[in-house]
C-alpha cells in the first residue's frame, strides 16, 4: 500500500484539518467532536442542512458545505458512519431557529446514528426532520443496507435542497423538495479496480485483470454481477439501461445527466461515458437539460464511475441553477 498518510488512525482528522485550513473563507472545523460547519453558521431564520457519513467519499460531504448547499457535514472514520454525538453537535451548530434537515444516505449505520442524534436534538428542543437517499438501482438489501443504497444522487439532493433552504423555504418545504429529488433520481456504478482502506492495507475485494463489477457500492460492496471488461460504450449501456428502466424516463421528459468518477478515473474517460449516455438518451427522445461531470462521490482511489439521471421539472431546474459556493461546487457567486 502506498498512500500519502502519516498514521492510518490520523487520516480523517488530519485531512479535515487541512481541508478547513484551505477553505477558511467558506467553512470552519470542530476537532472534538469532529464536524465541518459553514463559516457564518448558524444563519438566523434559515433551515440548517446537515449530512455526513463515512470518510473516503470525498468531496462528499465536507466539500459541499457552504452557501446554497449544506450548513454542516459530519465525517466518520473511513467507510464508517459517524456516531450520534458529532451529528448532534453539528445539528446544534446550524440551528438558526427554523429547524434542521438531516440528509442521510441509506446505510444502516448512518440511518441509526442520525435517528439517534435527531431524538437527542428533540429532547433539547430542536426541530429536526430527516430524508433518506436511496438512489442506487443495483441491488436491494446489500451488506450495508436494508433497501437501496444512497450514492451519487446524494449530491443532487444536497444541492437542490440547499437552494430551497437558501431562498427561505420552511423546514417542511425544504424536506419536501429533498424528497421530490429522491423520488426522481436513480444511479448505478461500475468498478474497474478495488480500493484500499488505509487501516486494512490491502484491496477491499479482488477483480481479475479482465473483470469489472457492475452495480458496485461506494464502499466496495458487491453489485449485480461480474462481467468481462468491455468498451466504454458497452459498460455505459449497462448502467444507463438499468437506471432508465427503473426511473421510467419517457420521450419528451427533461433530465439532469450526472457522470461521477469513483476516485481513480481520468476526467477524459468520464466524458466518454457522458457523451455516449447523452447520445442514447437523446435518441430516445429524452431532453438532457442539465449536466454534471466530475469526481464528486468517490470510493477512495477506485477506478470506475457511476451514472445518475434526475427527472427535472421547472421547480427543480430553477433550484439546480441557483447560486452555490462550496469547495467542490461553485456557480453563480
Amino acid at each position: 500500500m502506498k498512500k500519502l498518510i502519516n498514521r492510518s488512525a490520523d487520516v480523517v482528522a488530519e485531512s479535515v484539518a487541512g481541508f478547513a485550513a484551505a477553505h477558511a473563507d467558506i467553512l470552519r472545523a470542530s476537532a472534538d467532536p469532529l464536524f465541518v460547519v459553514r463559516a457564518e453558521a448558524p444563519v438566523a431564520g434559515k433551515v440548517g442542512l446537515v449530512s455526513g457519513g463515512g470518510s473516503g467519499h470525498e468531496p462528499l460531504h465536507i466539500g459541499f458545505v457552504g452557501r446554497g448547499m449544506l450548513d454542516a457535514a459530519v465525517p466518520g472514520a473511513v467507510f464508517t458512519s459517524p456516531t450520534p454525538d458529532p451529528i448532534l453537535a453539528a445539528t446544534r451548530a446550524v440551528d438558526g431557529g427554523a429547524g434542521v434537515l438531516h440528509i442521510v444516505k441509506n446505510y444502516t449505520g448512518d440511518v441509526l446514528n442520525f435517528e439517534t442524534a435527531a431524538e437527542l436534538a428533540a429532547m433539547e428542543g430542536l426541530t429536526v426532520q430527516s430524508v433518506v437517499v436511496n438512489d442506487d438501482v443495483a441491488v436491494e438489501d446489500s451488506l450495508y443496507t436494508a433497501g437501496r443504497r444512497g450514492v451519487a444522487g446524494t449530491v443532487l439532493v444536497e444541492k437542490i435542497a440547499g437552494a430551497a433552504a437558501e431562498r427561505g423555504d420552511d423546514l417542511g418545504g425544504v424536506a419536501g423538495v429533498a424528497q421530490h429529488v429522491i423520488d426522481n433520481v436513480r444511479s448505478m456504478g461500475v468498478a474497474l479496480t478495488a480500493c484500499t482502506v488505509p487501516h486494512a492495507g490491502r484491496p477491499s475485494f479482488e477483480l481479475e485483470d479482465d473483470e469489472i463489477e457492475i452495480g458496485i457500492g461506494i464502499h466496495g460492496e458487491p453489485g449485480r454481477h461480474r462481467v468481462p471488461m468491455a468498451s466504454a460504450d458497452a459498460i455505459t449501456d449497462q448502467l444507463l439501461d438499468a437506471v432508465v428502466a427503473d426511473l421510467r424516463v419517457h420521450a419528451g421528459e427533461r433530465v439532469l445527466l450526472f457522470v461521477n468518477g469513483m476516485g481513480g478515473t481520468p476526467l477524459s474517460e468520464l466524458y466518454i461515458v457522458y457523451g455516449h449516455a447523452r447520445k442514447r438518451l437523446e435518441e430516445a427522445g429524452v431532453v438532457v437539460a442539465r449536466s454534471l461531470v466530475g469526481t464528486f462521490v468517490t470510493s477512495l482511489e477506485m477506478q470506475g464511475c457511476s451514472l445518475t439521471v434526475l427527472r427535472l421539472d421547472d421547480a427543480l431546474t430553477a433550484l439546480w441553477d441557483a447560486p452555490v459556493h462550496t469547495a467542490a461546487l461553485r456557480r453563480g457567486i
